[in-house]
Parts: structure tokens; sequence; C-alpha cells
């Protein structure tokens, strides 16, 4: 079979595919990181040593293998040659407290536990019941097995456990989000039209991050090139691009801002990109007018979960007027939806999301009463998956957000969406990032307070908190305005409104 017929076929496997791209594209480069290159031949290879060496140690099918560390050719060896050996690839985020690393680790029930010198000092104070191996020491080299050696066949069911995920710890304790084969290869198989086959891809995100596997996977599946970042940089994305005269690119909007914000952005050659994609945070309006207007290469925003569920895509290039939604839903996926009872709202109402496809979780590891919670069934018995998010479609089928269900402010009985508020006190010349929280009020229950950073020294709070409540409603007015140097934010680019919250209440 070639890699054309696999990937034409009704299903097939990354590690599949690699090897058949290595036995016809052999000497092109799949990975370039900072630590080095491997070409698929190469790659081919490294994961066969990783995955001989697994099975060796008695790794069951379906196992976790946890990962900890920043993005490298070695850590996405790992990570492929884990899925080989017929295990469940599981990254873990670096920036998790100790207690939460121990935590996951305990929870997925990895044996095999790899991390880099920053992870490993992290857990050094920790019992972790796993055979810790540092990336890159002389004690991995020793572990694995000889480049002379092939691991066993593993037969791989669409339903097996290609990946797991644990959701952001910000809101209480990780949950393990399972990710099958079949969803997997879901993203590997849309992205026919994507031109992945002679890609250069930006890996500009951590590789924990569903965000970053949505478009390194397909890069790998179809025979591209991945070029991975250790660390996001605006400047050194812009020159490694130019270097590498990339193609393609994943990019969360935080990192966009950064990127357009630079003096001489328009002095770089990025006209080799053909498409840049964004997803996982609010993507401003303005924001992507920008992007369309001085970056070569279609724009496009996907809308989704980690957990699945159902996408919106919206080609921003091609839909200048709608650059205020999300999009429509991807071909083959189904977004409805619903009120506080569990109900369909009627057309051009609100309600929350929720949605069906192909690629959606198989559930929360060991915690089937937090799947089921995650779950929405319709009259016919069809499974979706709550997205936690608020909005509605327009007229022609474009979906509208509002804000995360948990983030929407009740305050005196009246709705208030951060976002409306949001989006008045970023359009203030003297505000160059802003959030809105919910915070305790004894008169209203709630009441809406805004943090902002100031776009130059001497910012008036006073000031701009009065021109931001003479533009809404009186039930929306912001009961303060607190300057702060940044926003916490997330790896990938999510605005921490716990956080913000507890700084709020830490000034009380």
């Amino acid at each position: 079979m070639t890699a054309a017929d696999a990937l034409a076929s009704n299903f097939s496997t990354l590690p599949d595919l690699i090897r058949l791209h290595a036995v016809e594209r052999g000497t092109k480069l799949a990975i370039v990181g900072e630590d080095g290159a491997l070409s698929y031949a190469e790659l081919d290879l490294a994961m066969d040593q990783i995955a001989v060496a697994l099975q060796r140690d008695g790794l069951a099918q379906g196992q976790a293998v946890a990962i900890i560390g920043a993005p490298s050719v070695a850590y996405a060896a790992l990570f492929l040659g884990t899925l080989r050996a017929g295990g469940a690839a599981t990254p873990l985020a670096p920036g998790s407290t100790p207690e939460q690393l121990a935590a996951m680790i305990a929870d997925c029930g990895a044996a095999h536990v790899f991390v880099d010198a920053a992870a490993g000092a992290a857990l050094a104070e920790h019992k972790v019941a796993a055979q810790i191996i540092h990336i890159g020491s002389d004690d991995h080299t020793a572990w694995l097995a000889s480049t002379d050696t092939r691991p066993a066949p593993v037969a791989t069911a669409p339903s097996d456990p290609f990946n797991i995920i644990y959701s952001s710890g910000t809101t209480g304790t990780p949950k393990g989000i399972v990710q099958s084969h079949a969803m997997r290869w879901a993203h590997i198989h849309r992205n026919a039209g994507g031109g992945f086959g002679d890609a250069v891809t930006m890996v500009a995100t951590p590789l924990y991050s569903n965000t970053t596997l949505v478009v390194f996977l397909p890069t790998l599946g179809w025979g591209g090139t991945a070029v991975i970042m250790a660390k996001f940089d605006a400047r050194r994305f812009l020159e490694m691009a130019q270097a590498h005269r990339a193609t393609h690119a994943m990019l969360v909007p935080v990192q966009y801002q950064r990127i357009m914000a630079i003096p001489d952005f328009d002095r770089f050659d990025l006209s080799s990109f053909r498409l840049k994609t964004c997803t996982s945070a609010p993507f401003s309006a303005a924001l992507k007018a920008d992007v369309c207007a001085r970056w070569p290469g279609l724009l496009v925003e996907y809308y989704g979960m980690t957990e699945g569920g159902g996408t919106t895509i919206l080609n921003c290039t091609a839909n200048p007027t709608k650059l205020h939604s999300v999009g429509q839903p991807a071909e083959g996926h189904d977004i409805r939806l619903i009120d506080e009872d569990d109900r369909e709202v009627p057309p051009g109402a609100m309600g929350e999301v929720v949605g069906r496809s192909p690629t959606m979780m198989n559930g929360y590891h060991g915690r089937p009463e937090a799947t089921a919670a995650a779950e929405w069934f319709d009259d016919k018995g069809n499974r979706f998956i709550r997205h936690g998010d608020v909005g509605r479609f327009d007229e022609d089928g474009f979906l509208i957000l509002m804000d995360r269900k948990k983030d929407l402010i009740i305050s005196g009985g009246f709705n208030i969406y951060p976002s409306d508020l949001e989006a008045v006190l970023r359009a203030h010349p003297l505000v160059a990032d802003c959030a809105v929280v919910g915070v305790p009020s004894e008169a209203w229950g709630e009441t809406p307070v805004g943090f902002f950073v100031p776009a130059q020294a001497g910012a008036d709070a006073a000031e701009i908190l009065q021109a931001t409540n003479a533009q809404v409603g009186k039930t929306q007015r912001l009961a303060e305005l607190l300057p702060i140097a940044e926003l916490p934010r997330s790896a990938i680019g999510k605005i921490l409104k716990r956080e913000l919250r507890d700084q709020w209440k830490a000034m009380q």
C-alpha cells in the first residue's frame, strides 16, 4: 500500500502513514527543531527504537505514556513512538504545579514519564509510581532499543485511545480527555484539500495542546515538514517563518496580536504562506482584518473543543463582513443551541452550544460522571458534547459567540456578557488589552469588574471607566476598572479569569 492509498482509505493510523512516507520520501525532513532535525526515514527509525523499548518494558495496549517538557524533536519522537507501541500519548503541561503533575500521572496510570530538566526538577520532591526518564540524557539513550529491532505489530481499532489530554486545572482538578485513533484520523483525513503534503508548518504552541495537534498531526500524516519552536517569540517566529519558507501556521489570537504589533512586520518576506489558522480563544474582528490585509495567504478560524463536539470554520479572507462570527458548521458537524432546560431554542435565539461530529472524545479518563455531565442527547438519542459557550446563529448560519456560560454575569437578575463590555473597553485608545469578570455584590448578587493593560504610561483608569460606562446600558456598567501590567494567560493564550477574580478578592 502507498501513502496515497492509505490516505484515501476509510481508516489508517499515523504511525503507519509515517512508515509509508519513510519508504516513499525517506530523505524529506519530517520535523525540524532547535535540538536537531529528523527526516522521515530517521523519524521512522526513532519511533521503532522507542516502541521496542516500551514493549520490552511491558507497556499494555492503550496504556498512557506521560511526556512533560518544552516542545522539541525528541519530545515529538516520544509522542509518535508511543503510538507505534500501542500506547496512549499523554503530554502534560509543564506549567502545572508539581502536585498537579503527580496527580495527573497517577490518574492516567503511566508507567513511563519522560521529562526535560525543568519538569524533572519540579517532580523531584514527589514520589511518582512510574519510571522517570530525562529526555536527551545518557539514561534516555541507554533506555532506547537498538536500531536493528522492530516493535511487535499492533492491531489498532478506531476506538482505541490515541492520546489523553488534560484540561486546564485553573477551574478545578484537570480531567483527562481521551481521544481515539478515529478522532485523530478524522483530523488528518479532513485536511485533504489543505495542502499539507508539501507544507512547511510552523508549530508555535505547546505539544500538550490540542490546538497544536490539529495541525501537527495532519502535517506528518500527509508528509509535510513541521518546524517546532521550543518557546514562542513573535520576532523569532517571523525570522524562522521567513528562513524556512513556511506555508502553514496555527496561532492563537494573542500570538497574532504580538506578531502584528511588531513595528517592522512588513519587512519580513511571508509570501510563501498559503494557510494561517487560529483557534482556542476569542479573535477580535479588527485583528482578523489586520492579518487578512497584511499577511499573505488564507486566514481561517476554527471554533471547537478539545473534547470534540462540533466545529465551525470561518474563512476570514472570503468573508470580510462576518469577522465578528466564528463561521459556519464544518461539513458533517451538527451544532445546535439549547436553553437552560436542555431544549433547543428557536432560530435566532441565544443558547448554549452543543455539537456532534466524527471528532468527539471517548470520554474523560476514569470519570464516567464527568463524561455524562458533558453530554447532551437529542430526541433521537444522538450524542452531543456541551461546549460551555453561549451563542446565536445569524440569518446566514454563522455562529456568533457571546461568552463562556460559566463567565456569564447575573447582576440584579439581568444577564451581562463580559465580551460586550470587553469590546467597548478594547476600542478605547488607551487600552491595549482587557478582561471583565463577575465578582460578588451584596446589592446585586454579582457585578462586573474590568481589568485593563494600559496602552501608554499614565492612562487614567477613572477616565476610561467613565467613557466605557457611558456607552453601555445601566445594568451593564462596570463597578470598577483596574490597571494590570499583563493579563494572566494559559500557554495557548486563554485569559485565566479565575486568577483575575482571585486578584480582586485579595485587594478587598
